[in-house]
């Protein structure tokens, strides 16, 4: 075992045998520290052949530990590894992640140069297995798919609201209470939210990569980002606030669909004297022209070839409608009715 570590990182794992090899090499390669740092890998039970592989790792290379964690939550994975790191800095990472070579150097030079900053992070790069997966890394590297989030779309080094893989100041985490056990997604956000209001900023810079292997299939991309949509909810009625503007444009999409078709059914089924249904229509055809110039309007800019603008458009309608419907769901259930998660929310979808 090190003594001291530079830096403690963080994984969340469960069935990740595809993966976790990869992301220990990358980690296992780093550069330019001057002191080790220890990899804490917190287990969820996995049942695939990945706990074999942390073991027999584990078993030879003293920067690497396995925790387990036998709720399979992930945020109670983060919290475990926090408590039980032994370093200064706390960096919490994908099993699906493959870091660059100065990942860990780049994020500690960073939290010195920066010390109002509670957390450093920087670019995400979307690894693509397929066509279909990369044209999906398309859209999630674009602010038309993603927001302003530039751990995905890039940009200048500066302040900024949110990271993934973020580098904390572990007593930060302390003072923090660490991750909010609750939530099944959105954890990051939620603590970033917690952070800045808390008086600590976030540095962002593209300097530090790493790699994450995107989703394969529209059916597991719907899933995800109704679930991120549904549990933002959650994180906004918590705290009693928008954490972030961005976030309404696609309930705000949807909803407004939603009427619009709901007018034109009318004045089409029931025609009546009322002057503004025939706007209905006009409405719904100029909501999604905008929607549709916005969308060639990115690709175009994100230079996009055009095989595979078909590809990248559907993605766009797929993200923005998982996220809508499910902020719609968070809406319905959590804040009129006033009831908690049903089991499919709270069941990670992989």
């Amino acid at each position: 075992m090190l003594d001291q570590p530079c830096a403690s990182v963080v994984i969340p794992c469960l069935n990740e045998a595809a993966h976790i090899g990869a992301c220990l090499d990358a980690l296992a390669h780093q550069d330019g520290i001057e002191k080790g740092f220890e990899v804490l890998v917190v287990d969820g039970g996995s049942d695939d052949g990945t706990r074999e592989i942390l073991d027999a790792r584990a078993a030879g290379e003293d920067w690497l530990r396995v925790l387990d964690n036998p709720d399979r939550i992930t945020p109670i994975a983060m919290n475990t590894g926090i408590a039980a790191a032994r370093s200064e800095v706390v960096i919490i990472l994908g099993a699906h992640a493959e870091v660059a070579p100065d990942f860990v150097r780049r994020n500690l030079e960073a939290l010195r140069a920066h010390p109002e900053s509670g957390c450093v992070g920087g670019i995400v790069e979307q690894v693509h297995g397929d066509e279909l997966s990369r044209r999906i890394g398309l859209a999630l590297s674009s602010p038309f798919g993603v927001g302003d989030a530039r751990f995905r779309t890039g940009g200048a080094t500066g302040h900024v609201d949110t990271v993934a893989f973020g580098a904390y100041r572990k007593a930060v985490l302390d003072e923090l209470g660490g991750f909010d056990a609750s939530l099944v997604r959105n954890q990051d956000d939620e603590l970033n939210y917690r952070l800045t209001e808390s008086g600590w900023r976030i540095w962002f810079d593209p300097r530090i990569r790493s790699t994450y292997h995107a989703r394969s299939s529209f059916g597991q991309l719907f899933r995800q980002y109704r679930q991120y949509g549904f549990w933002k909810v959650f994180v906004n009625k918590k705290h009693l606030t928008v954490t972030t503007w961005r976030q309404l444009a696609p309930a705000a999409m949807l909803m407004g669909t939603a009427v619009l078709t709901a007018l034109c059914l009318w004045h089409w089924l029931a025609p009546s004297g009322f002057a503004f249904l025939t706007l209905a229509l006009p409405a719904l055809a100029t909501l999604w022209g905008m929607w549709v110039l916005g969308a060639l309007t990115a690709m175009a800019l994100g230079s996009v070839p055009l095989t595979d603008v078909p590809g990248v458009l559907r993605t766009f309608f797929v993200l923005h409608m998982a996220y809508g419907w499910g902020y719609c769901e968070g809406i319905w259930r959590l804040v009129l009715l006033r009831r908690p998660p049903t089991a499919e929310f709270k069941s990670l979808t992989r």
